[in-house]
């Protein structure tokens, strides 16, 4: 536990409770942790800049120094001023996987810059934007998948996720790679197959030469698995699915009831 040089969390189901919201008590132990010279960063699935919107609006913008975004797609490093994106999915690519799904009772969404973009305006959408606590825009996505973007999500009705699974084993496309996976209730994920939230913190780290081994990573979605499995210390929400859980050296408690904070404090603060 002393040998830890940084701390990496989720953001929603770990991080956040569930109003877009954090809690103060998790929040001073993270900035005790940063006392000490630990680094503190975020792995999500959202984009950068609503991380950076979101660190402000809490009034924490000093206390993350690294932002592993998009799943691992974006990396931004507040101490050296840096900002890449890697592995980005083409343009037609994200076209083609939404005319797989475009006969299904679904819509799409990329995440860019802050805002998430849609080709429509629907209830699925509504309720993403509230749930992230993002605005979106609808645009022609013909023209907005002319440059490459990060990934692209379907957003469905949790009820539906099944079927979403069931149409995913029949996607191809001999152009192009992907891979897919369930990020969240509502959500299925397509992006690069190099993208990954392990990845993307591997290659955040090494400018601080930080290792895998030197980090503990806080999760609770499948899509945190990797991170959970692969970091130092993987420590997983009371609330996490059981994927996640069963990749973790430790279960705290859930993220409305300051599960990284009293983990903090039980383990890392310890002298």
């Amino acid at each position: 536990m002393n040998q830890i040089k940084a701390i990496m969390l989720d953001m929603d189901g770990t991080f956040m409770g569930d109003h877009v919201d954090v809690l103060p008590y998790t929040v001073e132990m993270l900035y005790k942790m940063k006392e000490r010279g630990v680094l503190i960063g975020i792995s999500t699935g959202r984009d950068v800049m609503n991380v950076v919107d979101l660190c402000q609006k809490w009034g924490i913008e000093d206390l993350i120094d690294i932002i592993v975004g998009s799943g691992g797609a974006e990396l931004y490093d507040r101490i050296l001023g840096t900002k890449i994106y890697q592995y980005p999915l083409a343009g037609e690519h994200i076209l083609n996987v939404i005319r797989h799904y475009e006969d299904m009772d679904v819509n799409f969404a990329i995440p860019h810059n802050g805002v998430i973009y849609a080709p429509k305006d629907d209830d699925k959408l509504q309720d993403l934007a509230r749930a992230d606590g993002m605005p979106y825009q609808i645009v022609d996505f013909n023209e907005f998948c002319a440059e490459p973007k990060a990934k692209v999500m379907i957003v469905c009705n949790p009820s539906d996720m099944p079927k979403i699974v069931e149409r995913s084993e029949s996607f191809s496309d001999p152009n192009f790679k992907s891979a897919s996976l369930i990020t969240s209730r509502r959500l299925y994920e397509y992006m690069d197959p190099r993208v990954s939230k392990t990845n993307g913190i591997v290659q955040a780290m090494r400018e601080h030469n930080i290792a895998l081994e030197d980090i503990c990573a806080f999760g609770d979605a499948d899509n945190d698995y990797d991170m959970v499995l692969n970091c130092g210390i993987g420590v997983a929400m009371g609330n996490g699915s059981e994927k996640t859980k069963g990749a973790a050296d430790y279960i705290t408690d859930d993220n409305t009831h300051d599960g990284i904070g009293n983990f903090i404090a039980k383990y890392l603060l310890k002298d």
